[in-house]
């Protein structure tokens, strides 16, 4: 079969593409056909090996944790699926290779694919709605009634959070750049607002808020800045670096990082299919160009959450 792998890490260069033998599932494992993985930041850090220390894998390695298929074999003591369901999962960080023709996964990871959707477009919700749930939910512990900030909410995962927060009775405010604000809108924010470099200050976005949720990545003086945006007794949470905590105030801060649920996702595809959760999904590039698409998301060209087709 056909993958896309790296032997050694480095540039977007390392990355080959190669045929392998198909893999056979093991006790608990299902052997998955590919129809499409997605490009997640990770996957650039894990080629890179800036990860190496807290994601060990073992070379070569195949990118591409989310996957998008149908089931064609299944290992021992698998129960719950048969041959030919639709599926999506988040694979393990360290064992990922869903840019490939076929995939093993563990059982656990697997959710049934949302109906309501093209099965290659599903390939764009297990990571980053998984990363969306936890923050929400589990970090934020997330109630009718609180007030949040989306700070990059037009993202992959900020996108998410806001549906997230708008579905559980939250009353948000998002962030971004304004070429996302009708779709900001149209996912049910209250207030959609330009980068807060432009602002005054929490007052001028309708703060302090109860949560607030950053996705951008900016310095450790602006991620100190957020702090003044959370209110007493408040949270912030972050995927891209610590926001200070302010204890005088019980201001506290929690970092996300995200863990496969097969439970948690099938929650997440049930949203789907209800009309809750909508996916954006800005490009589809065919596993040929992967080192293309790693090469434009390393150079801040890539056009937003781009599913990666299978062989």
């Amino acid at each position: 079969m056909k993958v896309m792998r790296f032997h050694e890490f480095g540039s977007s260069e390392v990355l080959r593409y190669e045929d392998v033998d198909r893999p056979v599932p093991g006790t608990g494992q299902v052997l998955v056909r590919v129809a499409a993985t997605s490009f997640n930041p990770v996957d650039d850090h894990i080629r890179a090996g800036v990860l190496a220390e807290m994601i060990p894998i073992t070379l070569p390695y195949v990118p591409g944790i989310d996957l998008a298929g149908t089931v064609a074999e299944l290992g021992a003591d698998v129960i719950g699926l048969e041959v030919g369901d639709r599926v999506v999962a988040m694979l393990p960080l360290d064992s990922a290779g869903g840019a490939a023709e076929y995939v093993l996964a563990p059982a656990e990871s697997l959710a049934p694919a949302p109906r309501t959707t093209e099965l290659v477009d599903a390939a764009a919700l297990p990571l980053t709605g998984l990363a969306a749930w936890q923050t929400a939910f589990e970090l934020a512990e997330l109630k009718p009634g609180q007030t949040v900030l989306v700070n990059g909410a037009g993202g992959a995962v900020g996108s998410l959070v806001v549906q997230l927060a708008v579905d559980a009775g939250a009353h948000v405010t998002a962030v971004d750049a304004s070429q996302h604000a009708d779709r900001l809108r149209g996912y049910g924010a209250d207030r959609v607002v330009g980068p807060l470099a432009s602002t005054a200050g929490p007052a001028a976005v309708g703060g302090p808020f109860q949560v607030v949720v950053n996705h951008v990545r900016v310095s450790p003086e602006e991620l100190a800045q957020l702090t003044n945006y959370v209110a007493d007794g408040g949270v912030a949470v972050s995927t891209a670096g610590p926001i200070p905590e302010d204890p005088a105030r019980g201001v506290r801060s929690a970092s996300l990082w995200v863990r496969s649920d097969g439970a948690q996702l099938t929650e997440l595809v049930a949203k789907v299919d209800a009309g809750k959760l909508r996916l954006h999904v800005a490009a589809h590039r065919p596993v040929a160009e992967l080192a293309a698409v790693h090469e434009e998301a390393g150079t801040g060209r890539l056009p937003g959450k781009t599913v990666v087709l299978a062989p």
